[in-house]
Order: C-alpha cells, then sequence, then structure tokens
C-alpha cells in the first residue's frame, strides 16, 4: 500500500503533495514502483495534528482519487475517520476505507461502511491525534489488548451489516504508542494475524523506528527501520504493509522471500 498524503501537515511529507497536480504524479511513481494499493488521505493523523474540516478534507482527495481512477484500475484506499469523505471517495472511485478510529468517530460511521459495501481498515488507536502521544498506558500485555479491541470492532462492523470477507485490522503502531509498545506489537504481530482477518500494518518512517534504533534520524532518513518493520511483518503473515518506499520495500521482501526468511 503506498501512501499519498494530499495534506500540508503529515509527518513525513506534509505539504508536498498538496496540489493535485503533484500528488497525481506521486500517485503515478507508486504505481511503477509496483504499489498494489494507493492509500489516499486529506488529513494528517501524525502526533499533535490538527483536525481537517469535512469540506476541505473532500476538495482534497476527490479530485485525486478521480484523476487516479481515469487512468488505472489500481486499488484504491481512502484514509478518513468521515463518513461524509469515505462516500464521496467511494463514489470518486476509492474500494476501500482505512478509518484509524475503527468505525467509531460519528455513530453514522458503521452503518455508512455497510451501505458503501466497500472494505474496511479498522485501526486500533489510543485518544485521537492531537492527544495519543500524552503518556499512552496499556496493561502488561499490550498485544493482548490490542487483539480484543479489533475483534471488538470487527464484530461491531459485522453487525452493522458489513461483509466479514470486507474487513481488515490494524494493530495502529504509533497511534498511542510508545516505542516500546509499538515493538511488542511488532514482535507479537502474529496474535494480531490470529485473529483470522487479513492484517494491514503502518510504520513506515515513523518517530518510533528511531527511538527503537537509538538514534536521531529524521523521516526521510528511516528507511532502514521501515523495511526492518516491513520483513518483520511479512514473517508474522500480514497481508499489507503501508509504506512510502514503495520500491525500496518490494525489493526487500523479494530478496527476503527468496532465502526464505519472508513471504513477499
Amino acid at each position: 500500500m503506498g501512501i499519498v498524503n494530499v495534506t500540508p501537515d503529515s509527518f513525513s511529507d506534509g505539504g508536498a503533495f498538496l496540489d493535485a497536480d503533484a500528488a497525481l504524479a506521486h500517485a503515478r511513481r507508486l504505481i511503477a514502483e509496483g504499489a498494489d494499493v494507493l492509500d489516499i488521505g486529506g488529513e494528517s493523523t501524525r502526533p499533535g495534528a490538527a483536525p481537517t474540516d469535512e469540506a476541505s478534507e473532500i476538495a482534497r482527495v476527490v479530485p485525486v482519487i478521480s484523476a487516479v481512477r481515469r487512468e488505472s484500475q489500481l486499488p484504491i484506499s481512502i484514509d478518513t475517520m468521515k463518513p461524509a469523505v469515505a462516500r464521496a471517495a467511494i463514489a470518486a472511485g476509492a474500494t476501500m476505507w482505512n478509518d484509524v478510529t475503527a468505525l467509531r468517530f460519528a455513530p453514522e460511521s458503521p452503518a455508512t461502511a455497510a451501505a458503501l459495501g466497500c472494505e474496511v481498515a479498522l485501526m486500533h488507536m489510543r485518544g485521537e491525534p492531537r492527544t495519543m502521544q500524552a503518556a499512552p498506558r496499556y496493561d502488561d500485555d499490550v498485544v493482548g489488548e490490542v487483539a480484543t479491541f479489533l475483534a471488538a470492532r470487527a464484530d461491531a462492523a459485522i453487525a452493522a451489516g458489513v461483509a466479514r470477507e470486507k474487513i481488515w485490522v490494524d494493530p495502529g503502531i504509533g497511534f498511542g504508542k510508545t516505542a516500546a509498545q509499538s515493538l511488542a506489537l511488532l514482535r507479537g504481530l502474529d496474535r494480531i494475524v490470529a485473529l483470522g482477518f487479513p492484517v494491514l500494518v503502518g510504520a513506515s518512517r515513523k518517530s518510533s523506528i528511531a527511538k527503537i534504533a537509538g538514534d536521531k534520524s529524521t523521516e526521510g532518513q528511516r528507511l532502514g527501520g521501515s523495511i526492518a518493520a516491513a520483513l518483520a511483518a511479512a514473517r508474522a503473515g500480514v497481508a499489507m504493509i503501508r509504506v512510502h518506499d514503495v520500491a525500496e520495500t518490494r525489493q526487500a521482501l523479494a530478496v527476503a522471500a527468496a532465502i526464505g526468511q519472508a513471504e513477499a
């Protein structure tokens, strides 16, 4: 899953692709590099991010989704927590709703997902983007707590009418987690996979990589750690990896698969 942030303030590339033409050019590059899915978002969910109003978010993402769809049949994910944005994105050609709130943002979110009939990715996040990194706390077993949450949210989606086979789950690396908690989740991804839903993992360029490595690397200097996380996810049986660096990650997965350390 290649990332297209149509935002002014995303943690890694905020502002770089806010212009629709720049976002489309970036989407084309990711497709050429071998992305299987494009994840297009118009609101930053980095720690401390301010909310984006619904109309602005729609105005950012819909032209990009429409333009990509005119050129390619590649699956497109809309990265949003807002039902209205999801509806506009699916109407424009998106095929998946990637929701960092696991359909908890609005009371109508589960019913909207069911009515849209698209794939839905349910992510675990403690708190909200503005506050999620303010001393997040868990019981002794963070993996178990996240797995329980994801199973409950999947059940809620199914109860609202979302088809089970349309549901993905995401442990939310770096979303309301310390570096140690994110590391525990990366170590325990097999337990998330065991829930029986396809798993999506996004650790690309996150600050937890620098903290785990014990360095002061900036977002653009974390390719090595991002690939290490991707390989660990592949070994655990994760179905999709959300990344900024598609070509490099695909190459790493292919070589690891060839030497028997992971599955591409």
